[in-house]
């Protein structure tokens, strides 16, 4: 009898063993706030003042939620100009992984961001842990800039080509800057319709102007430690 009873001791704890390691495979990684995207912008549409701007609003709404001991960089691109270097929000933002304010992994790592990446409209939190409205909410504000192309570099802002960042995040009169849905939700269900960084230019860089497509001047924010 006591030997049944070892045998049966040892099965139960090699079953229990088994059903751990499974729901340890199967727990989704989880972590510190390392992605946002702004509960709003500085005010002035496009104009944030700068990449040294964005960083500077993403530090700040990171410090009101808890997480300004790291550094935080804008998910934003600018083209060369005759005074500035092409800068690709892809390399500004770290290595990854970023985890939302609810500790849901947003991606792994830049190449994961830039493809299979789980970025919804569910998971693409604020700094404050809240949902961004989205296409189908009133007000609409999907549109999140980022003068990116679907890989995260930047377009050319040589004379001619078509203006994507605002006058490099300064203007906020006339002109354009690229945006993508953070709902992945578009008029279409093509690519750049659903595309989180690189879907449409606005009509303008006004606060005004950005609204008109879905907008309201926010962007995304990515802690680069």
């Amino acid at each position: 009898m006591r030997k049944t009873v070892r045998f049966v001791g040892r099965a139960a704890s090699v079953a229990a063993t088994a059903v751990l390691l499974v729901a340890c495979a199967t727990t989704a990684p989880t972590g510190p706030m390392g992605f946002f995207i702004t509960s709003a912008g500085p005010g002035n549409g496009a104009d944030l003042g700068g990449l040294a701007g964005a960083d500077a609003h993403c530090q700040k709404l990171a410090s009101t939620a808890g997480a300004g001991a790291r550094t935080w960089r804008a998910y934003l691109s600018t083209g060369w100009t005759s005074t500035t270097p092409v800068v690709n929000a892809r390399d500004r933002i770290g290595k990854g992984p970023w985890f939302n304010a609810k500790g849901v992994q947003i991606a792994s790592d830049v190449d994961n961001l830039h493809s299979a990446n789980n970025l919804t409209k569910t998971s693409a939190l604020d700094e404050k842990g809240e949902m961004v409205n989205g296409r189908g909410d009133t007000p609409n504000r999907h549109d999140i800039l980022t003068g990116s192309r679907a890989d995260g570099t930047a377009f050319s802002s040589a004379p001619g080509m078509p203006e994507m960042t605002c006058g490099e995040w300064k203007k906020s009169g006339d002109g354009s800057a690229m945006t993508g849905h953070h709902d992945r939700i578009g008029l279409a269900t093509d690519a750049w319709s659903t595309s989180w960084n690189s879907s449409h230019n606005t009509v303008g860089c006004s606060q005004q102007a950005l609204t008109k497509t879905g907008g309201a001047g926010l962007f995304y924010c990515f802690a680069a430690d």
